[in-house]
């Protein structure tokens, strides 16, 4: 089959790799429909992750229809048209028991080549370095997935391909931002970010009942998207002083929660402080004194410089996630059924797999408005 790769450094192809096989009862094989471009894939996309090999395959966001059902699988059956979480997850660990797959004690992919340094293993995802916990990705025509019971839905008929796709990563990560940073009515929400996860973390505060939802960001596209799509008032932080305008629009106290969702591109490539660790200091010193900063997306295992004094003296809550849950899938595929959370507009570019490198050219670049490259097979 054929499956888009990490070549090298900046580099992808379109490969013929071997098809996927169920190994074990709990496996499905999807045949994929959709797949998306990522924000966690730009560290790998530039050769930062010293795991990844040439003939990796990358994809964390897909959804497809089942072809092929192993024996212990309960809820699907063939051709049924699923999405599938970013998290690999048991189902059965303390962590998931918890609701919190994305710490999933036994999903990662090669558990012997764990950093014992760090005391644990990275919970499985799909698209990343199996060394790194991962499983192959979904920029491919046939995907494996584990434990599909578990990380598999069944998509609603009245969501397309292009919306539901969303539901496997950038949904869920924005309700879990929306979660951490416990957005209650009347709350002011600012965002650093108006990529997908920033557009769908705003869309959730609103869900929950912000009053007033900001989000800064430096692409005028994306910012007239969040005001048009999602009602977020823009901040564009090229022509705006944007402490002020925090403070000004919040009462004078600051926001109560500060999420910050612009991932970690690599810096020679993305500069400019939404795209920076400035992004992060720059949420800390704007909220409220007892508000939330919530950080999401891969980061850098080590950024200096970090306010830690202004968290202890303003007594704020610092939360974080690289990936989310699975809890929340259903009931956002529920939502965008019922039209109160809309994600097709995020796809601004569809191409088919073949022309994968040149969708990651654009996702990469943010070139020609891209949000996110939506692939089909």
């Amino acid at each position: 089959m054929r499956a888009l790769c990490w070549v090298a450094a900046d580099e992808v192809a379109v490969r013929e790799v071997p098809d996927p096989e169920l190994r074990n009862e709990r496996d499905v094989i999807v045949r994929v429909h959709r797949s998306a471009t990522s924000g966690g894939d730009l560290p790998l996309l530039a050769g930062r992750n010293p795991l990844l090999r040439a003939g990796d395959v990358l994809g964390a966001e897909f959804l497809g229809e089942v072809v092929e059902v192993g024996p212990g699988v309960r809820r699907h059956r063939s051709g049924d048209r699923v999405v599938v979480g970013a998290s690999v997850a048991c189902g059965g660990c303390w962590y998931c028991r918890q609701g919190l797959h994305s710490c999933c004690d036994n999903a990662h992919a090669d558990p012997a080549s764990a950093d014992p340094g760090w005391e644990r293993a990275d919970a499985g995802c799909f698209g990343r370095p199996r060394a790194a916990g991962g499983f192959a990705g979904g920029h491919a025509e046939y995907v494996r997935v584990p434990y599909a019971d578990v990380g598999a839905f069944r998509v609603p008929d009245a969501v397309d391909d292009d919306g539901a796709v969303f539901a496997a990563d950038a949904a869920p990560t924005g309700w879990l931002a929306a979660e951490l940073g416990a957005v209650r009515p009347g709350d002011v929400v600012a965002i650093w970010g108006a990529g997908a996860v920033g557009q769908l973390t705003a869309r959730a505060a609103v869900l929950r009942g912000a009053a007033r939802v900001l989000v800064v960001d430096r692409y005028e596209e994306r910012l007239r998207m969040a005001e048009r799509h999602v009602g977020a008032e823009p901040l564009d932080y090229r022509h705006t002083d944007v402490a002020a305008e925090l403070h000004d629009r919040s009462g004078g106290r600051g926001p109560d929660v500060c999420v910050v969702a612009v991932g970690t591109p690599p810096p020679e490539r993305f500069g400019g402080h939404a795209d920076r660790p400035d992004a992060r200091r720059e949420a800390v010193h704007a909220c409220r004194k007892g508000g939330v900063v919530v950080l999401l997306g891969g980061m850098d295992g080590f950024v200096d410089a970090f306010p830690l004094g202004t968290v202890t003296d303003r007594r704020l809550t610092l939360r974080g996630a690289g990936r989310p849950d699975l809890r929340d899938v259903p009931m956002l595929l529920d939502r965008m059924a019922r039209g109160e959370l809309r994600t097709a507009h995020l796809a601004t570019h569809r191409l088919p797999l073949a022309h994968g490198p040149q969708g990651y050219e654009l996702f990469r670049d943010r070139a020609d408005g891209c949000v996110r490259a939506v692939f089909t097979p």
